[in-house]
């Protein structure tokens, strides 16, 4: 006989960890299934921390939705009694006229948010550490920082947990099948049924969703080099960055333990065929581009990393998130593609999921991340 339940979730990484908390805060039944561990390291929600923002130079239409969900993460602290975001502000650097600048202006303008402009002489004494290029535009905001990601994905389980959830890790899927209205998934000789399925199985997307939807899973590796000397101590408050430079985009995080400071480049990427068999071990083409970036904004860092560890961005042709029901199945929904710079977004996205599985239909506003768009 199947083990019964109002809404299973397959993936507990970001999302999947976001939507089985949602759920069971609505007094559902629901099973979290997770083919590692908690909180784990082989997926996409890994590395310590993640940028959050909200003059998001992405796409105006991203706003509201990150309203939500800095309310839902000063919620989360406030429940689990846990620091989960650091408010040290985003320096934001490029072109005058390239996406990052343009984007946050637009953003910012749309949505009456607060965000500064630096000028040269400014920056030079509000962010001694940093080497900006003189032709550069400089933005500020404020109300940004970062989120302590693993932390954030571990008290988001331990909730749902407490509400009731059933969460079983290691537990890799065999498969699932679908009605109209009933889903099934299996579990080595264990067979789950439900009412709803939500999918968020991050870079395993393409094999385990059972649609035809345009994802690429890229590898990103990320570094950890020795903090430079001046410019980054406590003291200086430095703050999150994002560079928009000609060689790619790279952005890094203030020292969380005194003695390193990640730097990683968002564009750039090798082609994942196989989520699994991903390579963990740094290549030479991980620290092309890098190198010479860490060379020109921060001259005193040595350009030898202390550590690194490598995840994964499953992207879409657009760069957009896809979050919308399945195609076929009633019961079962996506969550996928979130492209590099979906985390900050986790609780209004298990939000929206939690709506869709049990409702069939969302308030928030996300019909610009419908899978139709690619059909």
């Amino acid at each position: 006989m199947p083990q019964v339940f109002d809404c299973i979730v397959l993936g507990l990484g970001g999302f999947g960890s976001a939507a089985v908390y949602q759920l069971a805060s609505r007094g559902l039944r629901v099973l979290g299934l997770e083919q590692f561990g908690a909180g784990h390291d082989r997926g996409s929600s890994h590395g310590q921390t993640r940028i959050i923002r909200q003059a998001y130079f992405e796409h105006p239409d991203y706003v509201p939705l990150l309203k939500r969900a800095y309310q839902q993460w000063q919620d989360l602290e406030h429940s689990s009694h846990k620091q989960l975001a650091n408010w040290c502000g985003l320096l934001l650097c490029g072109p005058e006229q390239g996406e990052t600048i343009a984007g946050a202006r637009l953003a910012s303008a749309t949505h009456d948010l607060t965000i500064d402009e630096v000028s040269a002489d400014e920056r030079c004494a509000r962010f001694p550490g940093f080497r900006v290029p003189a032709d550069f535009t400089t933005l500020f905001e404020p109300r940004a920082g970062f989120l302590r990601v693993e932390e954030c994905v571990q008290t988001l389980i331990a909730g749902a947990r407490e509400l009731g959830a059933v969460i079983r890790t290691h537990q890799p899927v065999n498969g699932w099948t679908s009605t109209q209205q009933v889903v099934r998934v299996q579990v080595a000789d264990t067979t789950y049924e439900a009412a709803g399925l939500v999918l968020t199985p991050g870079a395993w997307a393409p094999a385990v969703t059972g649609c035809d939807l345009p994802l690429t899973v890229l590898r990103k590796p990320l570094f950890w080099f020795p903090v430079p000397a001046d410019g980054f101590a406590d003291r200086d408050h430095p703050p999150a960055y994002y560079f928009e430079m000609e060689s790619g985009a790279f952005y890094g995080f203030p020292s969380t333990d005194g003695q390193t400071m990640k730097v990683a480049e968002h564009t750039g990427g090798l082609v994942v065929d196989d989520p699994a068999e991903v390579e963990r071990n740094v290549i030479p083409d991980d620290l092309q581009r890098l190198v010479p970036f860490i060379q020109q904004v921060f001259p005193g860092m040595p350009t030898q990393p202390q550590s690194h560890a490598v995840c994964m961005y499953t992207v879409t042709p657009d760069r957009h998130f896809i979050v919308d029901r399945h195609p076929e199945f009633a019961p079962v929904v996506l969550g996928a593609g979130f492209s590099g710079h979906g985390y900050k977004f986790a609780p209004v996205i298990g939000e929206a999921l939690a709506d869709l599985v049990m409702e069939h239909t969302t308030d928030l506003p996300i019909g610009f991340l419908s899978a139709d768009r690619f059909r």
